[in-house]
């Protein structure tokens, strides 16, 4: 490819934060869970890498026709592959793509096909537009992008009681928050220079096993929700401990080893393309300790990613740590996003 950005390209990135930055110059835009992705187009050549500089162009082969009807002939655009179900975005369906039977990965192109989300413009034919500031960028790519029912170019705003509005709203279609960026920002590869903001929650979960820490002790709690029948459901892990904290927790679970606590329920996953390498063993612990965690996401009836211990909690009986604590916004589509937030 002749471009003037070549791959890779480190993708810049969001520091976390409480709250919506206010003040002069801030624009806002939905945070998307999905793959990020940079596209690199030089005619009929469309490269579509990961954030780590994975090549994705073949597990999304329907993207490539509509990424080159919807984009300039030479150009280079960072976004998010996303799969749209009708209650919202589907990640679990997103992770089924990374698969190495190519008639599988067709297969499911065709049942659960993929979106391309556009928010940033890195070159333009000739130029690198990697020093312009973002508002200039944002502007050509609402001038350049086409029309197509799989390229879509995020909502953006400069008011923030909208971007507040968005943060509540969005969350029923499977957005993680919003993410807060400088119009004169120059794109910065890989430094940290947005703001994001997610959602954060608490609840009570049980305790029904552990793993253990390379360096000793307990690595990671395995937690549980009951759900109607009640059947403790595996529902994610926590491990935010240190060293002392680790070796106490283990002494701790001993006399509760080998106890059955998910049984029939989801229980944690064993070896799989996205944990090679590292141990996926665990011990099962009898299910009467209950502990607080923060969360941010929900996929399915898991935690999105892993939460973070805030306390025990002796007080609340196992039994009462279902599911019904995970109340959500009410779902919607990803085209009832595209209706209801016109861009700035």
């Amino acid at each position: 490819m002749n471009l003037p950005v070549q791959p890779p390209v480190a993708p810049m990135l969001a520091r976390l934060s409480d709250e919506i930055p206010d003040g002069e110059g801030w624009r806002y835009e939905p945070k998307w869970d999905g793959f990020r992705a940079v596209v690199f187009r030089d005619a009929e050549k469309l490269e579509l890498v990961s954030r780590n500089g994975q090549p994705l162009a073949r597990y999304f082969p329907e993207l490539l026709p509509a990424l080159r009807d919807a984009l300039p002939t030479r150009c280079v655009v960072d976004g998010e592959i996303v799969i749209a179900a009708e209650r919202g975005l589907d990640f679990d369906a997103l992770l089924q793509r990374v698969h190495p039977a190519a008639s599988r990965i067709a297969k499911l192109a065709k049942e659960t096909p993929a979106s391309f989300v556009v928010f940033d413009l890195l070159a333009l034919g000739e130029d690198d537009l990697r020093p312009k500031p973002f508002v200039e960028r944002r502007r050509a790519l609402e001038r350049l992008l086409r029309a197509n029912p799989q390229v879509h170019l995020t909502p953006q705003t400069d008011e923030l009681h909208v971007a507040r509005r968005w943060f509540l709203r969005f969350e029923g279609a499977g957005l993680d928050g919003v993410v807060a960026k400088r119009a004169d920002t120059p794109y910065l590869e890989g430094e940290r220079v947005m703001v994001k903001v997610k959602h954060r929650r608490t609840a009570d979960c049980v305790v029904g096993g552990y793993r253990r820490a390379k360096q000793g002790g307990v690595g990671s709690l395995l937690l549980g929700l009951y759900d109607d029948e009640g059947q403790l459901q595996y529902v994610g892990h926590t491990s935010s401990f240190d060293a002392k904290a680790r070796t106490a927790l283990l002494k701790e679970l001993a006399p509760l080893e080998g106890g059955q606590s998910f049984g029939d329920g989801r229980a944690p996953g064993g070896p799989s393309r996205w944990n090679r390498g590292q141990s996926t063993e665990w011990t099962s612990v009898t299910p009467t300790l209950v502990c607080e965690v923060t969360f941010d996401h929900l996929q399915g009836q898991r935690f999105r990613h892993a939460t973070r211990f805030l306390r025990w909690r002796p007080d609340k009986p196992p039994a009462e740590c279902t599911f019904d604590q995970l109340v959500v916004a009410r779902p919607f589509s990803l085209a009832a996003i595209f209706e209801s937030a016109p861009h700035a």
